[in-house]
């Protein structure tokens, strides 16, 4: 069976200007397993589906790729911030299954 959950360890950061948006960011040496065996399955603006647990929370989003990183990016929705208490510049751990 392929390996398709990743756990990673990342900070939370904040997208410039005033979006509010929260980010994680896939490492790139995930980010370039993920792209070579998953990359085929993109959707829209090369998104991949996973799920994904943080803390006790658990929900299905996608990661997108960054071309100036060669990484993938994890929106990190407000709901999900308000209940694991997760602020810009926080270390998590966390985990993506790719649906794939």
């Amino acid at each position: 069976m392929k390996k398709n959950s990743f756990s990673i360890q990342g900070k939370v950061w904040l997208y410039p200007g005033m979006s509010g948006w929260h980010f994680l960011t896939i490492p790139k040496e995930e980010s370039q397993e993920i792209k070579e065996r998953f990359g085929a399955n993109a959707r829209g603006w090369g998104s991949l589906p996973v799920s994904v647990v943080l803390g006790e929370t658990t929900w299905q989003t996608s990661i997108f790729p960054d071309k100036k990183s060669e990484t993938y990016l994890l929106p990190l929705k407000a709901l999900v911030r308000k209940r694991e208490c997760v602020y810009a510049e926080d270390a998590v751990t966390f985990t993506i299954t790719v649906m794939g």
